[in-house]
Formats: structure tokens, C-alpha cells, sequence
């Protein structure tokens, strides 16, 4: 294939330099009795605070005025690369453009003003939306009932795992084993040990998927279920699916479907039809809410019929005879709560937007422009960075190699995604999955155009060129950003949270 061609004015974002000289965090701007805000007068009894309640002195809080302070975040944030501003191609984190109908939609007075004390009857609007909004994932992953209380995946993982325990133990058979791939997300062992179980690794196959004898042999009576994604963390389709659910059915246990990945089959296949108990959705990676960057998520879990009595409380139910929604929070074998009163509303709203807007055809289209654009960037790249598992198909994203560009020239994938930054583009994600070498793991998502995806494989395959005939350029990158290249090693041992 010959090399792609950019566009004028196709380019990723602009990389923006650090500000005029002298500027620097807040603390450096701070000058003594400045405001950048002021109170209106007392009009209620001054009253002193006990004395065992009072500061010991005053907080060492910065001092600057109300220009200083918006100009100093403004500043920051034209410095931030983002969704909004241009491709970020990173594997597994599927990072979607996020629609701002979602937004306008969750900030009407009627779901942002409302307070999650006030009495059903005057939510009903609210209750309806996350009723219709349950019904519709499960439409989605086949399965029979949700609970969309997990405020992000990794609790949606938590969840999932304590409702397979409920369940073994209800039946008066608690195990003690869970099965996770080589390839598996960091989070699925960090999850398994946080729900009291071991984790139990089964490796891949020389095609990257699951190998089948592997764990036939593996598993038994002590193994509670299996965690895998579909298509796996390498990118492939698990063609062995059915066969695997029915090996681990086989010895009592559940298998349960991590939604990292269900952007790729969305309206395609569903994971109750492969034969999966139980589903958490990432609605940051499928249905494109806010990354969160340490915020408010959600991450729903749903099950089929025989675990629905081991959801969290509470659950909303519709009332048949008059049509009226309630929250119930009676269930004797629920796994309790696993966040506050029924998830973070407002991340739902923008899920339940996304959803309805697309309906059962646009999720589907979702799914086919995310597999279409990358394995079309797949094939732009393979020559420099070659895919790691050749002989499959690629779904949503793809992970290369950069093993020969370093047996060649010393540069590692680390180089390149350093040097990226400087051509424009966020890198894509690098060393991961750990079963392959310089691994370089990629995805465009569905919301890339055609030119956005050639102005990408153009500065990777510059900076392949690069490798070959400068390497000390990107041995040096990145050398147009605020901060040039950290030591991530001693930033990790040696961590500076404070001024």
C-alpha cells in the first residue's frame, strides 16, 4: 500500500510551549492580601468556632487575583491534548470524542437540579431514564437485568466478581480460583485479589487467543469463573468462545465478559450469546461519557436470570398496574451496595443520550467504523510497525511491534511515541499487552475521519524514517512540550505529591 497522503489542515493538535517567562504554578503567582473573590456582608450573627476546631495557622493557600487565576487555567488547559482537539489513538482506553448533545442534555434543570433524598413521585422522569436506560443494556450485552450503581469499571469488575461469589456460596460451593488471560487488563487480577480469590493465569495460543487446551486442563472444582473480553486485549476476536464458556460451565463455574472491548461488536453479537453470566460496560470507552480524569464514571454490570437476586440495592422497578416507577431496596441475597443511592446520575444521562441517539442501526454502524478504521490504519503502519499476531484479523484496535525498527536501529516504542508528541499526536498506548514485545497498541475509534487516520500513520512512518537515519532525534523527543522527557522510573519511586 502506498504511503497516505495528508490533507492540508489534517494534523493532530497544536503542541503548545510552556507560557511567558516567569510563569508557573499558582504558589509562584500568589502575592500577599490578593483576592480573587470577595463575601457580601455579614447580615447573620457572628458566631466563634470552638477553639478545638480552629487552625493552628493559616492555610498556606495562594494569593492572587481573580485575572491571575483564570488566565493561569486557561493556560494550562490550551496546553492539554484532549478528545476535543485531535486523535488520541490509545489501545484498550478507547477514547471517543464524546458529543456535547450528551452534555446539553444532562445539564436540563429537570436531571441536574435534582436531589437523589427527594421522594419518588417527584423523580419519576429520573427513575424512568435509568429504567429504560438498564433495559436497553441488557437489549445491548443479552443479558437479563443491570445494576447501574458501579461508579466505573473497575468497581463494575468488583461488583461482577462479589455477585460470582454470592452465588457460589448460596449454592454451598465458595471456590476459590479465577481465571484471567495472559493478556488480561491490570485491573482483572487487581479485581480477583480485592474479591478474595486467586488469580489464575491461562496463556495464549501462537494466534494470540486463549489456548483451549491450556485451560481444559486448568480448571476445576476450586475455579469460581473466568474473566475475558471479546475481542481479547490484543484486539482478536476469540474464535473459540462458545467452546471456552462451555468448558468452564462445565465445571460449575461463571464467566464473566469484561466490556473493555464491547465497542467492537456493539449490534453485532452480543455477550449472552456467547454463553457470558455477567457484563460490566465501560460507558467512558462504548458510549463516549467523560474520561472522568478522576471523576464521576459509571461502569453497569448486568446478569442473566439466575444471578439477578445477588444485584446491588437499590433497583428501580415499574410498577405494572399504574405505570409508576420506585426505588426498592428489599433484597435478602443482594450483594448490597457498592455506591451511593443509584450511581452517578449525571454520567447515566450522557450514557442513555448516547444510546437512544444512535439507536439499535447507529450502534451497530459504531461498532463496523470502529473495526473498518482500524484495521485500515493497521494496514497503513504494517510495514514499519508489523502486527504482532499477523495471521488474525484485527477488530477495533490492533497491537504492532516495534521488535524490528529496535533490532534495527535501537529506537524503541517509547522513542516513537515520544516523537509523535512532537509531530502533532497523542502516542498510542506502549508496552502493553505485556505478551508482546515493543508493543504498540492502537485505536482510532469510530470518530476518526479518513484524513485524521492518514495524518497519524504519516507521523508514525516519519518517525520510523527518522529511526533509520537520526535516531539521537528521537532518543531526545519530546522537545517542543512544557516538560521534555521524564525518568518514569525514578518519578514512580520518588513521588512529589505536595508543594
Amino acid at each position: 500500500m502506498s504511503e497516505p497522503v495528508v490533507t492540508p489542515g489534517h494534523v493532530g493538535a497544536p503542541v503548545r510551549r510552556q507560557g511567558p517567562p516567569g510563569l508557573g504554578t499558582l504558589k509562584d503567582l500568589s502575592r500577599p492580601g490578593r483576592r480573587a473573590s470577595s463575601f457580601p456582608p455579614l447580615d447573620v450573627p457572628e458566631a466563634d468556632l470552638p477553639a478545638e476546631q480552629l487552625r493552628r495557622s493559616a492555610a498556606d493557600l495562594p494569593q492572587v487575583a481573580e485575572r491571575d487565576l483564570v488566565s493561569h487555567f486557561t493556560r494550562l488547559s490550551q496546553l492539554n491534548y484532549g478528545v476535543d482537539t485531535g486523535l488520541y489513538p490509545l489501545g484498550s482506553c478507547s477514547m471517543k470524542y464524546n458529543p456535547k448533545i450528551a452534555e446539553t442534555v444532562a445539564a436540563l434543570p429537570g436531571f441536574a437540579r435534582i436531589h437523589p433524598l427527594q421522594p419518588d413521585h417527584t423523580v419519576q422522569g429520573a427513575l424512568e431514564l435509568i429504567w429504560r436506560l438498564e433495559r436497553a443494556l441488557c437489549a445491548i450485552t443479552g443479558m437479563a437485568r443491570a445494576t447501574l450503581q458501579p461508579p466505573a469499571g473497575a468497581c463494575g469488575e468488583l461488583t461482577g466478581l462479589l455477585i460470582m461469589r454470592r452465588h457460589h456460596t448460596k449454592q454451598g460451593d465458595p471456590r476459590t480460583r479465577v481465571v484471567i488471560p495472559d493478556s488480561a487488563h491490570g485491573t482483572n487480577p487487581a479485581s480477583v485479589r480485592l474479591a478474595g480469590y486467586e488469580a489464575l493465569h491461562v496463556p495464549s495460543d501462537d494466534r494470540g487467543l486463549i489456548d483451549l487446551s491450556a485451560l481444559e486442563r486448568l480448571v476445576d472444582g476450586s475455579v469460581a469463573g473466568l474473566m475475558l473480553t471479546n475481542p481479547n486485549t490484543l484486539g482478536l476476536f476469540e474464535e473459540d468462545i462458545e467452546r471456552i464458556t462451555d468448558v468452564v460451565h462445565g465445571v460449575g463455574g461463571l464467566v464473566y465478559y469484561d466490556g473493555a472491548n464491547l465497542n467492537a461488536i456493539l449490534g453485532r453479537c452480543r455477550p449472552g450469546d456467547m454463553g457470558f453470566d455477567i457484563v460490566h460496560i465501560n460507558t467512558h470507552k462504548t458510549f463516549a461519557t467523560p474520561h472522568g480524569g478522576g471523576g464521576p464514571g459509571a461502569g453497569p454490570v448486568g446478569v442473566t436470570e439466575a444471578l439477578v437476586p445477588y444485584l446491588p440495592v437499590p433497583v428501580v422497578e415499574r410498577d405494572e398496574a399504574t405505570g409508576a416507577f420506585r426505588v426498592e431496596d428489599d433484597r435478602p441475597d443482594s450483594i448490597g451496595r457498592m455506591h451511593g443511592f443509584l450511581g452517578n446520575f449525571g454520567i447515566l444521562v450522557r450514557a442513555y443520550a448516547y444510546v437512544f441517539l444512535h439507536g439499535r442501526d447507529g450502534l451497530k454502524e459504531v461498532a463496523e467504523r470502529a473495526v473498518l478504521n482500524a484495521n485500515y490504519l493497521a494496514s497503513l503502519l504494517a510495514d514499519a510497525f508489523p502486527l504482532a499476531y499477523p495471521d488474525g484479523r484485527p477488530m477495533h484496535e490492533f497491537v504492532a511491534t516495534a521488535k524490528p525498527l529496535k533490532d534495527r536501529t535501537g529506537i524503541r516504542a517509547m522513542d516513537v511515541a515520544k516523537r509523535v508528541i512532537d509531530l502533532g499526536f497523542h502516542p498510542s498506548t506502549v508496552y502493553f499487552p505485556l505478551v508482546v514485545e515493543e508493543a504498540m497498541m492502537v485505536e482510532p475509534t469510530e470518530t476518526e475521519t479518513k484524513e485524521s487516520l492518514d495524518a497519524f500513520a504519516a507521523a508514525m512512518l516519519q518517525a520510523a524514517r527518522e529511526a533509520e537515519t537520526d535516531p539521537d532525534l528521537l532518543h531526545q523527543a519530546p522537545v517542543t512540550t512544557p516538560v521534555r522527557r521524564l525518568d518514569d522510573a525514578h518519578a514512580a519511586r520518588h513521588l512529589k505529591l505536595r508543594w
